[in-house]
């Protein structure tokens, strides 16, 4: 891979991860998201290791007592069976989002499919390798910036006395600038990394 490849690859991934960062939290909200997916394995197991992997330590406590009665009505019936699972569902889902800083406004449905960056990344997971992904997001991030090069230029051919068409030129001009200046600021910084709550596993 070039190094101008390798640019625009590092540089779209994390771009990807500023810009969707408030937005990519939400599949975690989902139905058929992996928190409740791992709440439901914990359940039907009977072990709550698979649902701490998604809470801090200090958050423990509230979800291992949310486990216990999840687990004490699901004997009672279909019905209560669904209530408690969706009772963990939504107790586990809530204090993951509080964990991460991020607002809880309820479960979304199975259906909802996730966001398309979520959706390939994860297929970059299930196939175990990165190589379709990577491809990918350098053809969109070169299709982008070249898309908002080529504004500019048409804009910055503006005549003096036009005074209109110099306001558009600055405002692409301003745009564009600005656009680079985010890309180099994503790949300079690991602050806006996603970690994990804890570094607990299932074992």
């Amino acid at each position: 891979m070039s190094q101008q490849r390798m640019f625009l690859t590092v540089a779209l991934t994390t771009a990807l991860f500023l810009l969707l960062s408030a937005d990519a939290v939400a599949h975690c909200d989902t139905m058929n998201g992996p928190v409740v997916k791992s709440a439901r394995l914990a359940l039907d197991n009977k072990d709550i290791r698979y649902a701490l992997i998604w809470v801090r330590t200090a958050d423990e406590a509230e979800i291992r007592s949310a486990f216990e009665r999840a687990l004490s009505v699901r004997v009672l019936g279909a019905e209560a069976k669904a209530l408690a699972d969706r009772y963990f569902f939504e107790t586990l889902v809530r204090v993951h989002r509080a964990g991460e800083g991020a607002p809880f406004t309820g479960l979304k449905d199975t259906d909802m499919p996730p966001e398309p960056g979520i959706a390939a990344a994860e297929r970059s997971l299930e196939v175990n390798s990165v190589k379709d992904l990577t491809n990918e997001l350098t053809s969109a991030l070169q299709q982008k910036i070249d898309g908002v090069f080529q504004q500019v230029q048409k804009a910055r051919t503006f005549q003096p006395a036009d005074v209109e068409a110099g306001r558009r030129y600055v405002a692409r001009y301003v745009n564009f600038i600005h656009y680079i200046e985010r890309l180099h600021e994503a790949i300079a910084s690991t602050d806006n990394e996603h970690h994990p709550p804890n570094e607990e596993h299932i074992h």
